[in-house]
């Protein structure tokens, strides 16, 4: 045993620490890989196979598609580590896939990123790192992860532009002490660069840009094959709730929407509610998509409570900025009150809490939002 720490925090010396690295066949994931290699650990390369690949989705810039899995293997040989291949497709499937439909289902705009990592990746990779009496998990996500006291806390990337810790605030306190996060602090060309210094032939491929099972974007096409009863005509009907049209099924529309509705008025129309009870479309100018205040439910805390009575910021969206806000728990529920209008918020996504410090800004937990 070192009394000094390792580059992922542990007190053990690398040679002695075996690390699991999810390998997914992108540049990101194999660069750590490398970089855990390279640092004189034991590495274990782990790839998930969460899906059946179709013609199309194998030809789409998405994660986790048979060529991915291959280049996982590339370059686990290039490093001479140990690589594993788990056929998750059944658990992806409940996990992710049946949320993801009966989501868009209810009217709401999931985002089955969050519960790949909530369930496969980090509940089933995590007790499969621990099986394999893994140290840690290492993962490729662009989050920044501290510890200190014996505790880990998650913070925003560096590069602005990367940081995924949105799509991770469901992490548990139990997963984020056992994960670590070397990327944190890099900027995707300095990742690019490593790669490159490492000869990894991953090191140009393009990033996925995809929900992985959704070839080419197209999410109707999945709820379609899945649940093709969905696909039912309804009303449009503007906020004084005159029928204004006729939709398709709501499932190929989301709050704030303005393209496709295949409805003119004197102003640009939006959609404003999505009524899955009545099969109903509810439009109207951008003015009626503002609201200040948001219901949470399935609230994930990772920090003190106390550290909640203070005056917090806000993410509604991945792409979305940080928003000043209030926050009122009640268990596992909480209402949120901005201090600004936003616009275009939707049940399904996730609202991030995160606060200032002089170490960035930190995770403090999250919840879905719903109506």
């Amino acid at each position: 045993m070192s009394n000094k720490k390792n580059s992922i925090g542990l007190n053990k010396h690398p040679k002695d620490t075996t690390v699991v690295v999810a390998m997914s066949g992108g540049v990101d994931s194999s660069t750590v890989a490398g970089m855990m290699k390279d640092q004189g650990y034991n590495v274990i390369g782990i790839t998930l196979k969460l899906y059946d690949d179709t013609k199309e989705v194998s030809k789409s810039k998405q994660c986790c598609a048979g060529q991915d899995i291959l280049d996982a293997k590339r370059v686990a040989e290039k490093l001479g580590i140990e690589h594993k291949i788990l056929y998750y497709q059944n658990k992806f499937k409940s996990g992710v896939i049946d949320n993801f439909v009966e989501s868009y289902l209810k009217g709401e705009t999931p985002i089955p990123c969050v519960q790949c990592n909530q369930t496969v990746k980090f509940r089933d990779l995590f007790e499969e790192s621990k099986n394999l009496n893994a140290d840690a998990l290492i993962t490729g996500h662009y989050v920044k992860s501290i510890t200190a006291n014996d505790e880990t806390n998650m913070y925003k990337a560096t590069d602005d532009t990367r940081d995924q810790s949105y799509f991770l605030f469901n992490t548990s306190r139990e997963q984020l002490n056992y994960l670590r996060f070397p990327l944190g602090g890099l900027l995707k060309d300095e990742t690019r660069d490593i790669a490159k210094k490492l000869g990894l032939n991953v090191a140009d491929k393009p990033d996925s840009q995809d929900i992985c099972f959704v070839p080419n974007g197209d999410y109707s096409s999945v709820i379609k094959k899945y649940k093709p009863e969905a696909y039912q005509k309804g009303n449009i009907k503007d906020i004084n709730g005159k029928v204004v049209g006729v939709h398709d099924g709501i499932i190929n529309f989301t709050i704030g929407q303005r393209r496709g509705i295949k409805v003119s008025d004197k102003e640009p129309l939006y959609v404003i509610e999505i009524n899955a009870e009545k099969n109903e479309i509810i439009v109207g100018s951008k003015k009626y998509l503002a609201q200040k205040k948001i219901k949470l439910k399935d609230l994930n805390i990772l920090c003190k409570v106390d550290e909640l009575n203070e005056q917090i910021l806000v993410k509604v969206r991945s792409t979305g900025k940080l928003l000043k806000a209030n926050i009122d728990l009640n268990k596992d529920k909480a209402c949120i009150e901005l201090l600004e209008d936003e616009y275009g918020i939707s049940p399904g996504q996730a609202c991030v809490f995160y606060s200032k410090n002089k170490l960035g800004y930190k995770v403090l937990g999250g919840g879905w939002i719903t109506n």
